[in-house]
């Protein structure tokens, strides 16, 4: 993961702080029949990344838990520790059956031999996995 892709992640955290802007009301529509469909809220922002503008959103001033999304976050601040060259994406991390949560596909696997710092983002970012 590049920097740049940690910035494009970044922008439904910040998002967050937002004015209001409404939905165009065919996404509107769709967003709705979502949130029907999901039994859930559901909220976004699109925003131009050359100009920071806010183009469009739905609830932008409501919260919504990040869920997985802390992932991308986690990632970046590792990338910016190899960056800084306090961290090395080859670094191999040792754990046991006791470290993992649930839902932990990959890292289940590599009880043994470990995963490295590249391998632990990879999967926490592909796979969403949760050690």
């Amino acid at each position: 993961m590049s920097i740049q892709h940690f910035r494009v992640a970044l922008i439904p955290f910040f998002a967050a702080f937002c004015l209001p802007v409404f939905a165009h009301p065919e996404t509107l529509v769709k967003v709705k029949d979502a949130e029907d469909q999901l039994g859930a809220r559901v909220g976004y922002i699109e925003l131009d990344l050359n100009s920071g503008k806010i183009l469009e959103s739905f609830r932008p001033e409501e919260r919504f838990p990040m869920m997985s999304t802390f992932k991308v976050l986690l990632c970046g601040a590792v990338l910016s520790r190899v960056d800084a060259g306090q961290e090395q994406l080859g670094r191999r991390i040792h754990y046991s059956q006791n470290d993992l949560v649930e839902y932990s596909p990959v890292t289940e696997k590599h009880l043994t031999d470990g995963m490295t710092v590249r391998e632990l983002c990879s999967a926490a970012i592909t796979m969403s996995a949760n050690t």
